[in-house]
């Protein structure tokens, strides 16, 4: 009979080693792959909430802005209300006793210079106040020179007019050759307001009558 051969213990060993190498490696690659699984999952999760926090920024900007523009709205709306409600009978009455009394020296002058004390043109203070109270009371407002003009009309002769007259073509002609470019030079202002510079300057103008006169 052949002889029994005895079990090799290094053999075994050697096999016990390789499949523990093999087993350690195979939950290796098992355990790296859960954690790419893992980690692909995390930056999945970021980019989500990530966009949420930014769509919530944008939101949050947007109701901001809307807010700001609707404060904006409301700010112009009361300025412009609150302008409505100001007194303008009042603050136009004074600008009109202003330009009163420049067109009574103004015609003043003109008399001086062109006619004999016996001639002159005189607007009686009391019914220059009467005609501008009851302008006022019919109209609320004279917004420039040439109402004012117009409410301070009384019942002259054809002889006593002819200064204003020509102190008014001067005016006229004044304004049509300086009014476009006061315009232009503040678009952004109102009408009563090229106006008030136009005056200012007709005051200091060689072209008007009452400057010729001194």
């Amino acid at each position: 009979m052949p002889k029994k051969m005895g079990t090799n213990s290094k053999a075994v060993e050697a096999r016990e080693r390789k499949e523990k190498e093999r087993k350690a490696t195979q939950d290796k690659k098992a355990k790296d792959a859960e954690d790419r699984l893992w980690h692909d999952d995390d930056k999945s999760l970021a980019k989500k909430q990530q966009r949420r926090e930014e769509d919530e920024r944008k939101r949050v900007e947007a109701a901001k802005r809307k807010a700001e523009a609707k404060a904006l709205l409301d700010e112009e709306m009361s300025s412009i209300s609150t302008q409505r409600k100001q007194p303008l009978a009042k603050i136009n009455r004074q600008q009109i006793l202003e330009e009163v009394e420049k067109k009574q020296r103004n015609l003043d002058a003109i008399n001086e210079a062109n006619k004999p004390a016996a001639t002159r043109v005189v607007v009686q203070t009391n019914v220059m106040e009467e005609n501008l109270n009851r302008s006022l009371a019919d109209t609320d407002v004279a917004s420039n020179i040439d109402q004012a003009l117009v409410v301070l009309s009384v019942n002259e002769s054809d002889e006593d007019k002819h200064p204003e007259k020509r102190m008014r073509a001067a005016y006229k002609t004044f304004e049509a050759n300086n009014l476009p470019r006061i315009k232009a030079e503040n678009p952004s202002l109102r009408m009563s307001q090229w106006k008030q510079l136009l005056m200012k300057e007709w005051n200091k103008s060689p072209d008007n009558p009452f400057n010729q006169a001194r």
